[in-house]
């Protein structure tokens, strides 16, 4: 038995000396995003600095915890704040959550996130769905030992944002009157925002939007071959492409705008995507 994988059993049976709870969907709340874990039929709570061997979240506007219930009577874990590479980090603590969910039980991870626009015909408020990802910025969780209990050591990049998934989403969306885009997320150390040459070059690149969370979990959650889907609130356009300068206030506020139809879509879209599970 590998290291890595002793010390996710450790954390798994910290968890389930608390908590009895096998959930069917993972769900991961990004930055301002937190509150909808606040209107789930709650069953119980773990903050992550009470699980052994954990880390911590220290980002602004990251609860730090797991919240465990229900939505419309699927069973759910969630994420209320994620921890991140420039948090000082290493990628496999990062990941180690995304882990510890499938651990627990459950076969489909949501993924969430604040980004900057990169595509020019999005706005801020705009909510793109993850279709592809960029993740070469980023150390892989991959490497160093692989973790054969969890899966191969090569594994499939073709499609990791599941194709059924996405189409779920998307029909649910649109019975919402909730418009999505979709395109390519791309990931970035942070925690600075980028510059106006590196929203040029991203751009070239095929990315649509840009963030610094979310590819690096999902390159984890495919390597166990979970099903994903991932989610995008285009909190701001990206820098220089207007003339105000970027801030976490504007990635709050634009999150506490677009809040009331992000909770509608997430609701619906967990409900849809539990009856294809079945």
């Amino acid at each position: 038995m590998s290291k890595e994988y002793e010390r996710l059993e450790k954390c798994y049976e910290s968890v389930k000396k608390r908590i009895g709870f096998q959930p069917e969907i993972a769900l991961v709340l990004g930055s301002g995003l937190g509150d909808f874990a606040e209107d789930i039929q709650m069953e119980a709570s773990l903050d992550y600095k009470d699980i052994e061997g954990f880390p911590v979240s220290t980002a602004p506007g990251h609860r730090g915890r797991f919240v465990f219930g229900t939505v419309k009577g699927v069973k759910v874990v969630i994420m209320q704040g994620r921890v991140h590479c420039y948090e000082g980090y290493p990628v496999r603590d990062v990941v180690l959550p995304i882990r510890l969910m499938k651990m627990m039980g459950a076969k489909a991870l949501m993924l969430t996130n604040a980004a900057g626009g990169i595509n020019a015909e999005y706005q801020a408020g705009d909510f793109m769905l993850l279709k592809d990802q960029i993740s070469c910025f980023v150390e892989s969780p991959l490497i160093g030992e692989n973790v054969e209990e969890l899966g191969p050591r090569f594994c499939d990049m073709s499609e990791v944002y599941d194709k059924n998934l996405r189409d779920i989403i998307k029909k649910t969306g649109e019975g919402l009157g909730i418009p999505l885009k979709e395109g390519t997320y791309v990931q970035l150390k942070g925690p600075n925002f980028e510059t106006p040459a590196e929203i040029r070059m991203l751009r070239s690149l095929g990315a649509d939007a840009v963030g610094m969370s979310t590819a690096c979990e999902a390159v984890a959650a495919n390597h166990m071959e979970m099903k994903i889907c991932g989610i995008s609130c285009i909190s701001n356009m990206g820098s220089g492409m207007t003339d105000e300068p970027l801030s976490q206030q504007e990635v709050e506020e634009t999150a506490a705008r677009v809040a009331p139809l992000f909770k509608r879509l997430l609701t619906e879209s967990i409900v849809n995507i539990a009856e294809n599970l079945k």
